[in-house]
Formats: structure tokens, sequence, C-alpha cells
């Protein structure tokens, strides 16, 4: 079933800018460094006059204090994007698994937290910009969990609880994911290209980026009107997953990330 149209964020690019990278899914964590470092070597090299983060950029968050632990993976990783942040603005969007990123680590980093969804105004049109998670309804028990996560109150109790209990269930709810996916019974739903479309004929946008699928492609959804997926990222697999879409004057370009 459709669900109600969002409100819609709206962001201008400055008119300076030639060059934007759209990332998703990376999924950083300690047991994937080679990930983290196919990130870092991105960072260091690209021209992009600024890089949007679209969600699931973390396996897990558990709440912005676990920056502060004594080295912490969440500390390493919120330095190196407070250096990339100091090179082009960084804009971050929460996926269904880094939900709980807050205020604390947008002033820590200068990654400007974007709303879900977000029409980007760059170069003359409109490019609406989600997770994508919010898309996949029939993923019937996700979308219950998410209404309840997405839940301010929910979050604020949530984050109340010492840091060492939201790591456990951090680790148990990893846990349980692995399990279904080893069983055969997770859900892997896809975009439902209705709402898509209702969504970009709401913001007024010719095109949809996002992620959360995993499932990197281009389609069409009617005349003039598209959707494009993000890669995930994982360098340990066989081969690698790495790579962005990059806009430019000359249009979308799907760009693999090759592991060094």
């Amino acid at each position: 079933m459709q669900q109600a149209v969002p409100p819609m964020a709206e962001l201008v690019a400055p008119a300076g800018w030639r060059t934007v990278d759209f990332l998703a899914d990376l999924h950083l964590e300690p047991g994937q460094p080679a990930t983290l470092q196919a990130l870092r070597q991105y960072l260091e090299s690209t021209h992009a006059d600024a890089v949007f983060l679209l969600g699931d950029l973390f396996e897990v968050w558990v709440g912005d204090d676990a920056i502060d632990e004594p080295d912490s993976f969440e500390g390493a990783c919120s330095a190196l994007l407070a250096g990339a942040a100091r090179q082009r603005p960084m804009y971050f969007m929460h996926g269904n698994r880094d939900f709980l990123v807050g205020a604390e680590f947008t002033r820590r980093t200068g990654v400007a937290l974007l709303a879900d969804p977000t029409v980007l105004q760059f170069l003359d049109q409109r490019w609406l910009l989600s997770h994508g998670d919010a898309l996949c309804l029939n993923d019937v028990e996700y979308q219950r969990f998410r209404a309840v996560a997405r839940n301010s109150a929910w979050q604020a109790q949530l984050l109340a609880r010492p840091l060492h209990e939201r790591r456990a269930q951090g680790r148990s709810a990893r846990s349980e994911s692995e399990a279904r996916k080893q069983a055969g019974t997770a859900v892997y739903a896809d975009v439902d290209e209705p709402t898509a479309l209702a969504w970009l004929q709401a913001g007024r946008a010719q095109a949809l980026i996002h992620g959360h699928t995993h499932l990197p492609a281009d389609h069409v959804l009617a005349q003039g009107l598209a959707r494009h997926v993000l890669t995930d990222w994982d360098l340990a697999a066989d081969p690698p997953r790495a790579g962005l879409l990059r806009l430019t004057a000359q249009g979308l370009q799907r760009l693999p990330i090759a592991p060094k």
C-alpha cells in the first residue's frame, strides 16, 4: 500500500559546485578495516565539491558518546570525517543502521545532517535523495520497527542507557541479522516504485538517488523520471565491492572504487 509522501527538505547547491559524489551503505565496523581504508583513500583523493553519505555509513551507531570512549572505532571514524569536512562540504543522511547519529556527531565532525528525503537543486535540476529504506514497503516488519525507532522519545530512552548496554544490544541485533541471513529467512524488499514515483512528482524532481537495497542499477520509472541505486561497500567480498555515483554537468556517472 502506497504511503503518504513525507515532507521534503531542499538544499540549493552553491553556484561554484561542479562535481558532487554520492555514497551509501559502507557499513563501517571494526571487523572490516579494508572498507575504512578504502573510504580514507577516497576522501584523500576525490576532487568533488561536496560528498553526500546517504545512510548506513556505519554498521551500527549506538550513540554519539561512543566517540569519546578511549580508542573507539567511532572516535577514529569521526576524526577521519572531520578531516574530510575541512576540505569540502560533507552531508550525512540516517540509514537503518545508524539512525542514532546525532547533533554531537555533526558538531564534532563538521558533517551536516541531511533530512530524508531531501531535494538537491544542482546544475538547474532537482535530485531527490533518500537512504531508501522508507520506500521498501513490502518489508512490513521493518517498517513497523522504523516507525518506532525514528521516534525521538524512543531514541532518548535508548540513549539514556549506559554505553556498554547499548553496545551489547547492537552486537545482539547484528547477530540476529546474520542468523536470519544464514537461515534464509531475511527479508530483502526492493523499493516500491509507485511510491518512488509519487515522491519524485511531489518533489518536482527528475531522478531519485538512494541506497539501502544493495542492488546497484538504473531504473526508468516513467518518461523523464528515473531511480538510481548506489552500491554497498564490502572490500572483504570476492570480488570486492565499492563505488559511488558522481554528478557533473555531463550527467550521472557510476564509478567503482578499486582497493589499493
